[in-house]
């Protein structure tokens, strides 16, 4: 591989598994970082990078990393990027991009005035139904929207919040529209627009001596452009994932995103028009006994070299990764809790 783009990773946990292996097919992994150290060398055994404890440490001793990936908790996603902006590295930040639209705001202005790029992972964009239905709204082929439907109806047991120190915690994890769904609000904004007004209800149902946030909620939307919508969540589906599905009302034809993770056409009647031949999408993230969103990680990680090297159109910017966080805000500051 001629000139490979260098990368470090901190945060060793799950998630960070997924992004060594895309890393190591596109790039080159060359250092990672967790306070669990021996989660580090276990990383960094299988890439042959050096494990560092200390996110201070890696950044000041790795001069040849070019990207450093955040896939540390949540709640530290602002305070590691702007530390790696600052160090003078471009960064891509898994989701959710921060907790707070303030801290959003801080990450751009550290990549700015570090001049920097700082990427954001909304790897649902690249399914290939989603694809194919942001396709026919930009071309005007579905007309007006009046209305949408958004159905999150997953399953996150007892086990899963215990597995890690974070998970469940109010200041690290942040509640379930940013760890579970945050991929699903962007996908309402790059569909459908920004939006107006919320109306939220939530409830703690199945986790009341797990978690500090909900775990089921229902959402009235008011968009910017007109349309209404509703956003109906939990994570206590029995057992198994059941849905995560999208469905369009428009002037010229409904459209059904589903399947667990918006991997399925599942409905289409468009005047005119029928979208075909889509390509299979990659599998979910698969995480033993839970399934997470569909993995299009290697399509973030070929979009951020192809802007380093062939200075292309970014996939996702930071300032779309900042709208999610608002619209997310936006939905808990409206809501009553049960």
């Amino acid at each position: 591989m001629n000139n490979p783009v260098l990368f470090a990773l901190i945060g060793c946990g799950r998630i960070a598994q997924r992004h060594a292996e895309h890393i190591n097919k596109q790039g080159k992994l060359v250092a990672v970082c967790d306070v669990d150290i021996s989660k580090a060398n276990n990383l960094a055994a299988q890439y042959n990078a050096k494990a560092y404890c200390s996110v201070e440490s890696l950044l000041a001793n790795e001069p040849t990393v070019e990207v450093v990936s955040v896939c540390s908790p949540n709640g530290l996603h602002a305070t590691h990027s702007i530390s790696a902006l600052n160090a003078g590295f471009h960064v891509l930040c898994e989701k959710p991009m921060a907790l707070t639209v303030k801290d959003c705001g801080e990450m751009i202005i550290a990549a700015e005035r570090n001049n920097r790029r700082l990427f954001a992972i909304k790897q649902n964009r690249f399914n290939p139904p989603v694809a194919a239905v942001k396709d026919t709204i930009e071309r005007g082929i579905l007309g007006q929207i009046y209305s949408v439907q958004l159905s999150c109806f997953w399953n996150r047991d007892n086990r899963y919040y215990d597995e890690s120190e974070w998970k469940g915690d109010q200041n690290l994890d942040g509640g379930t529209l940013y760890t579970q769904f945050s991929h699903f609000i962007d996908l309402l904004f790059w569909l459908i627009g920004d939006i107006k007004e919320t109306i939220a209800f939530t409830g703690n149902y199945a986790h009341q001596d797990t978690i500090d946030f909900e775990d089921t909620g229902a959402v009235i939307l008011r968009f910017v452009n007109g349309a209404i919508g509703t956003i109906n969540y939990t994570v206590n589906s029995y057992k198994n994932n059941m849905e995560g599905s999208i469905t369009i009302f428009a002037e010229k034809g409904t459209v059904k995103i589903g399947g667990q993770y918006l991997n399925e056409l599942e409905y289409q009647n468009i005047e005119g028009y029928q979208i075909k031949d889509l390509p299979s999408g990659n599998k979910a993230n698969n995480y033993g006994y839970y399934q997470g969103s569909m993995s299009n990680h290697d399509k973030v990680y070929a979009n951020v070299i192809d802007v380093l090297r062939n200075a292309a159109s970014i996939s996702t910017n930071s300032y779309e990764g900042l709208k999610t966080i608002e619209i997310i805000q936006k939905i808990y500051a409206s809501a009553s809790i049960n």
